[in-house]
């Protein structure tokens, strides 16, 4: 976790995933016949995003390295809500029971909530996104356009449920490179096997800088809220 300062609601987790573990994924992507141009949300624009991309949720021969990494991921996410309980909370209002019957969980349950509970929790209210590994390419490769997650692309509302974004560094041997908030005035430094979380919205507009001297390779996906059936039925 980073140092305590202004709440940005941005968490940093390092040693998420083993360095050994990146590596071997660095070398598989390295190898893959899959990879294609990166796209943003409405198509490939390489002067907004500069990337091989390889989407693997979905793709047996990578179910491994899914499983892997959403566990990792997983696990960042319930330190998040530790941190940011609000991030259930606010949106969601929810109950649990007590000794007099239901009542609405505050902020002071979560330090102390046991982690199997926290973990249910987790998985009752969110779900999570499809992963996209990502290869920049030493001087030209990037996402420098500043930009959310959040936006209004599909008939089914997915892109309005992201609610978390992440990050999975996969390797650090290279200069600049950083994730850049814009209001936060904040670059975060990548470093193997650290995972990045924040909100998805346009309070946390961000971008890709440019990697000098070496490639930069990245896992990326959201958490998502369950649909709304899910959540509320009917």
């Amino acid at each position: 976790m980073h140092e305590p300062g202004p709440v940005d609601f941005i968490e940093v987790i390092h040693n998420a995933v083993p360095s050994d573990v990146c590596a071997a994924i660095v070398a598989r992507m390295r190898d893959s016949q899959g990879l294609k141009p990166g796209a943003v949300g409405s198509g490939v624009f390489p002067e907004l995003k500069h990337s091989k991309d390889l989407r693997i949720s979905g793709l047996d021969a990578w179910r491994d390295v899914d499983n892997a990494l959403q566990q990792a991921v997983f696990a960042g996410l319930q330190t998040y809500l530790r941190r940011y309980p609000q991030a259930l909370i606010a949106p969601l209002m929810l109950q649990i029971e007590g000794s007099n019957g239901p009542r609405r969980l505050s902020a002071e349950d979560f330090p102390d909530m046991a982690p199997e509970q926290l973990a249910d929790l987790a998985r009752t209210c969110l779900r999570p996104g499809a992963i996209n590994l990502q290869w920049y390419a030493a001087g030209e490769g990037g996402y420098p356009y500043w930009h959310c997650e959040l936006y209004p692309k599909d008939a089914q509302a997915e892109t309005l449920h992201r609610h978390l974004l992440w990050t999975l560094y996969l390797n650090d041997g290279f200069e600049e490179g950083e994730t850049e908030f814009l209001f936060q005035g904040r670059k975060i430094a990548p470093r193997t096997g650290s995972l990045l979380i924040a909100p998805t919205a346009f309070t946390h507009t961000h971008r890709g800088n440019r990697p000098q001297g070496g490639d930069k390779f990245i896992a990326t996906s959201w958490i998502l809220f369950q649909n709304a059936q899910k959540l509320f039925g009917g």
